[in-house]
């Protein structure tokens, strides 16, 4: 009698875990304008790389999630302040996040690289990477609360940094020669800028970086202090989403290699 007591209130505790899983219901916070990981599609929709991962990320811990647009510099703040649960974003795992937010596993990494008008006089240095002495005076767009601002400005004083709200803000300053170069994510400045209108005028400049160069250790997802439960069941369904060939289904839809390792 006993064991038919215990028997069922296991039964009972597992079936409540189990809707609990299935009714979790996450607020998802996408910037919308970093393509081809997160876009505003003409029909308003968030669409991209980051969103179809988040779905993806949902469908495996058995969440209802609607996914929302963030501006990017107030994206983190927001996270804290309840705004949303998570942030799927293309955000570095950077130390200086790291002491406000907790991050899963990357997801991917990506290479980062400086393109300029090829009438810039910015040159290649010995190294296959951009010259820094060649930067000298010349007007360099970033995104504003990036580490590539961080590292634009530690590493090239001689130049001009200007940030930028979205990444298309300083494609367009770029191929409108107000700004000498970008330096960016790779894929986004190849998908953007080097694809776009005026991109014949536009190359890339040297060798391109890995995000080890930033003290990035990849892409991760954001989730506030303390939710280490989330964390883990994101960071499991990273993994199974590798194995089981769910992320090579949604990695070959936007790259022609596997992005999740450099």
């Amino acid at each position: 009698m006993m064991f038919r007591a215990i028997f069922g209130a296991c039964l009972v505790l597992l079936a409540t875990q189990a809707a609990s899983a299935a009714d979790r219901k996450l607020v998802i916070a996408t910037e919308g304008a970093y393509p081809p990981y997160n876009l505003v599609a003409p029909d308003g929709t968030l669409q991209g790389f980051d969103v179809d991962f988040a779905n993806a990320l949902c469908a495996k811990i058995h969440a209802q999630c609607t996914i929302v647009k963030q501006d990017w510099d107030g994206m983190i703040p927001a996270l804290i302040a309840r705004k949303f649960d998570v942030i799927v974003a293309s955000m570095g795992i950077l130390p200086e996040r790291e002491e406000k937010v907790d991050f899963t596993i990357p997801y991917y990494m990506s290479p980062t690289g400086l393109v300029a008008t090829k009438t810039s006089g910015i040159k290649v240095g010995a190294d296959g990477h951009v010259d820094p002495a060649s930067l000298a005076g010349k007007k360099i767009g970033v995104q504003r609360a990036t580490g590539y601002e961080t590292y634009a400005r530690k590493n090239w004083p001689a130049a001009t940094i200007t940030v930028y709200d979205a990444a298309e803000s300083a494609d367009l300053d770029l191929t409108g020669g107000r700004i000498d170069a970008r330096f960016d994510d790779y894929i986004v400045l190849k998908n953007g800028v080097l694809a776009g209108e005026g991109a014949a005028a536009i190359a890339l400049v040297g060798k391109t970086w890995p995000e080890t160069a930033f003290g990035s250790k990849g892409e991760g997802i954001a989730v506030r202090k303390g939710e280490g439960d989330l964390r883990d069941a994101l960071n499991k369904a990273i993994l199974e989403m590798r194995a089981d060939g769910t992320y090579k289904a949604i990695n070959d839809k936007y790259f022609d290699f596997d992005i999740y390792q450099q």
